[in-house]
């Protein structure tokens, strides 16, 4: 079994202590690695946990980068969204968008008739 340290102060954490402020200063959206920091995960650790679907919060892959919304971070660590955030929407949740799914599968060119 492998462990990982995830003290916020290891050098994977890029130095220092993530404060509200400094998280809120990334802007919208953040590259992964510095998430993965946030949260105090190494660079590699964070492209492995994304690549499964297992990074603490939701991960958009665009072309071949990742990114991530920093409103999903604030989110995580149970912070709020200020007065004029962009991302007031942001709130603590289990993320299950594995489990979203059409109600009509896509259109594949046969008609189905359904019963009533």
């Amino acid at each position: 079994m492998t462990t990982h340290d995830i003290n916020p102060r290891t050098p994977a954490s890029g130095g220092g202590v993530w404060t509200e402020e400094r998280i809120r200063a990334l802007g919208a959206i953040t590259d992964l690695p510095t998430a993965g920091r946030v949260f105090g995960l190494g660079r590699a650790l964070s492209y492995d946990l994304a690549r499964t679907g297992d990074f603490p919060v939701p991960v958009l892959r665009v072309g071949a980068r990742y990114k991530v919304p920093v409103a999903g971070i604030l989110a995580a660590l149970g912070l709020q969204p200020t007065p004029g955030d962009l991302t007031p929407g942001g709130t603590r949740s289990v993320d299950h968008h594995d489990e979203i799914s059409s109600i009509d599968p896509p259109h594949t060119g046969v008609d189905r008739k359904k019963e009533p």
